[in-house]
């Protein structure tokens, strides 16, 4: 796990995935829509299917994201068992750089 989330982050060019694993580390659920206001207010140019995809790729891919099943909505939280494997691998320094800071 910790080897896919690292490929995961390589990929990260402008710091929106270590922006996006951040908010997750807050023990809370997000849907789809509020990931995207989110990311629109830290200031990142993306559009919902582009956050959506992204969002099924930590789920499906990744296996760190719980998805609960609502009538009209998923929403997502980050796995217990995966929260300090996350909190690690953001706190150690990366060699990419990112544009924005992380909250």
């Amino acid at each position: 796990m910790k080897t896919r989330l690292l490929k995961f982050l390589v990929r990260d060019k402008i710091g929106i995935r270590k922006c996006l694993l951040s908010l997750f580390l807050q023990t809370r659920n997000y849907t789809t829509s509020e990931v995207y206001d989110y990311l629109k207010k830290q200031g990142f140019e993306v559009n919902y299917r582009g956050v959506s995809a992204m969002v099924g790729q930590m789920h499906t891919r990744l296996g760190i994201l719980r998805i609960y099943l609502k009538r009209e909505h998923r929403s997502y939280s980050l796995k217990e068992d995966h929260r300090d494997i996350v909190k690690m691998i953001l706190t150690t320094p990366f060699s990419g750089k990112s544009l924005h800071p992380i909250p």
